[in-house]
């Protein structure tokens, strides 16, 4: 199996993962993207004391999903830091793929959609179209990206013999 193949189980396990519990995943983003709207959108009318408390209701909505998601990762599977180290050393071309996945992602939905896209725009619509961004990133790119790094823990950290021989996602 080739490096690149091995670094594309993980994008293959992240959106198997995302879409088999969408329910789970969209439901806890959508707390941070009605918040970030409203926020965003309203940010002068809103009371600081009510931001703060929203922006403490969205970090636990993300934990929630985080340790949610990361049940649904180890399920059954045994970690070890030895088997990350194994994995490090003997398949680190794969991780480098994964940097090099992630840094992508990063540039489209990150730098262009927020910032390059958001320049281009006139600035009486700038707050909207980032409000509206915010709100469509959070249950997609967003929560996408926190799967696909509990996706990277869970192969770089399972043990060796418990590795499937084929590059399937589980079931």
């Amino acid at each position: 199996m080739s490096e690149f193949t091995l670094a594309l189980e993980v994008p293959r396990w992240t959106w198997w993962c995302y879409t088999r519990h969408l329910g789970l995943v969209v439901g806890l983003s959508l707390i941070a993207s009605v918040q970030r709207l409203i926020t965003v959108n309203w940010s002068e009318d809103i009371n600081p004391v009510v931001a703060t408390a929203s922006e403490v209701v969205v970090l636990a909505a993300r934990i929630a999903l985080v340790v949610l998601v990361w049940r649904i990762a180890v399920a059954g599977r045994t970690f070890r830091w030895s088997a990350g180290r194994e994995f490090a050393r003997r398949h680190w071309r794969s991780l480098v793929w994964q940097v090099v996945f992630l840094a992508v992602a990063f540039a489209v939905f990150e730098v262009l959609a927020e910032h390059v896209v958001s320049a281009l725009l006139p600035p009486s619509a700038r707050q909207t179209y980032l409000a509206v961004l915010l709100f469509l990133k959070n249950p997609t790119i967003i929560a996408l990206t926190f799967v696909w790094w509990i996706g990277i823990v869970r192969q770089t950290f399972t043990d060796v013999s418990e590795r499937p021989v084929e590059s399937g996602v589980p079931s």
